[in-house]
């Protein structure tokens, strides 16, 4: 199990501010474990901060920005939650457009949390079926996605393979799906 990964390349999507640090460390560590190389990409160079919940926590480096990143480079995309995160990057057209070249070319994305926000804005959640934090519910409904609520949500029905959790307590059952989604 821990060379699943190896010569694979992940990316990690997240805001200068607002992604959990758990939604990003833990998957990120998982991604290490199985022989996997995580790089962290932000919509500027330089570094994020991360936040447990609320409070600021930890400071982490970027490896490239959306502007120099591309789905070509890596085997698949982790998006972080975080309530502020998703927000921001939803926000970046550079961002949303990294975000849909996954998509675009058939590249497994999982997301946590909050993050759906950013494939709402991708259109990337029509006709899928994928999990949230609750307060996503209308909003992946309203953008024609199924959702429901479940630990972890994979759904091939698309031109990629989705994998989406609710909560950080939900963490442990999405980094072992989305390991395994990326080792395929």
């Amino acid at each position: 199990m821990a060379n699943e990964l190896n010569g694979r390349t992940i990316a990690f999507l997240a805001a200068p501010e607002g992604t959990e640090q758990v939604e990003l460390t833990e998957p990120w560590n998982a991604i290490l474990e199985a022989g996997g190389t995580p790089k962290l990409i932000s919509t500027s160079g330089g570094e994020i901060r991360g936040f447990n919940h609320l409070d600021k926590g930890d400071t982490f480096p970027v490896d490239a920005t959306v502007d120099e990143a591309r789905a070509g480079d890596y085997t698949g995309l982790v998006l972080p939650g975080g309530v502020a995160n998703p927000d921001f990057l939803r926000q970046n057209e550079r961002a949303v457009a990294f975000v849909k070249e996954f998509f675009d070319t058939g590249k497994p994305v999982a997301a946590i949390c909050h993050a759906p926000w950013t494939l709402v804005e991708a259109d990337a959640v029509r006709d899928r079926r994928l999990t949230s934090f609750p307060s996503l519910r209308t909003d992946i409904t309203n953008a024609g996605g199924n959702w429901v609520d479940e630990e972890v949500a994979v759904c091939s029905g698309g031109a990629n393979t989705l994998v989406t959790s609710r909560k950080p307590d939900d963490l442990p059952a999405f980094n072992k799906t989305a390991v395994e989604t990326f080792a395929k």
